[in-house]
């Protein structure tokens, strides 16, 4: 008996990281929620996603992963309503989830006010959402990261909204593996953004995402294909502007990789690979 118990107890301290993580509601003696880290950690282990906005645009662009060479790459950008989409990181299971949560509310808030919501109004929902799956132990939280485009009476706008339940709005923002790359080179250039035109916003844009795959942000896990350079398959952008919002995607992109052949590398300061490679459904 003495045995059994000993086995039971040691494959329960090999499956568990501590005795404070078991479920969303326990606190850890240092303050920490667990499960939400653990939530945060998905959100970086999944390939990266980034946004940038001038005075009169907000854009996002992500980098796409495919299981296998047969496969084709897993769509990262969803249009949410006419004016306004979201860039993913982390489990896509959860985005679609969230995608269809947003879209209702846009439904909604047209119906009854006749016309669009505004952007940091749909961010607060989304929020408030994902927090509250912090508070019940039947529950987990959601394992993806949104980065939020779009565009209203205020102007562009660019939010990020975390597992958490936390949100804020930026200038520019990355996340996913290897997203510090990307974030050096924003630090950097952020102040020219406000006057870019299109054109040159998503150029800075795909340089920073660029920086991320030359350096192992496109680094894969297990059956996942290498990437080494952005081309027209594993990346993407969306587009909100006063016109609404444009998803670029698969031969569209060709203008835009072509406007990087005369681009010299820029090199950010590289980020520590996670220990643990991503889950399949990472993303």
């Amino acid at each position: 008996i003495n045995a059994e118990y000993m086995g039971h107890h040691q494959r329960s301290q090999h499956m568990f990281r501590n005795q404070y993580d078991t479920d969303v509601t326990t606190w850890s003696p240092q303050g920490r929620i667990h499960q939400v880290d653990y939530a945060l950690e998905a959100v970086k282990q999944g390939s990266t996603a980034l946004g940038v906005r001038s005075k009169t645009h907000a854009i996002i662009v992500v980098l796409k992963r495919v299981g296998n060479e047969l496969g084709t790459h897993q769509r990262k950008i969803f249009t949410i309503d006419e004016h306004l989409g979201v860039a993913v990181s982390g489990l896509i299971a959860d985005a679609r989830f969230l995608s269809k949560f947003m879209r209702t509310e846009c439904i909604n808030h047209r119906f009854v006010y006749d016309s669009s919501i505004p952007v940091n109004r749909l961010a607060n929902m989304v929020a408030d959402k994902a927090q509250v799956r912090t508070q019940f132990s039947s529950k987990r939280p959601f394992g993806v990261g949104l980065i939020m485009a779009g565009f209203d009476n205020t102007g562009p706008h660019i939010f990020e909204v975390s597992p958490s339940g936390t949100f804020y709005e930026y200038e520019a923002i990355a996340m996913g593996a290897r997203s510090q790359l990307a974030r050096t080179y924003l630090g950097k250039n952020f102040a020219a953004f406000p006057d870019c035109s299109l054109n040159e916003l998503i150029r800075h844009a795909l340089i920073a995402l660029r920086e991320c795959v030359m350096h192992g942000g496109g680094s894969p896990g297990h059956d996942e294909v290498q990437q080494t350079n952005l081309n027209i398959k594993n990346c993407s952008v969306g587009v909100a502007s006063a016109d609404g919002f444009v998803f670029y995607d698969g031969p569209e992109m060709a203008q835009f990789i072509a406007s990087l052949e005369d681009v010299v590398e820029p090199r950010g300061a590289a980020e520590p690979t996670p220990a643990a490679a991503p889950m399949e459904t990472t993303a």
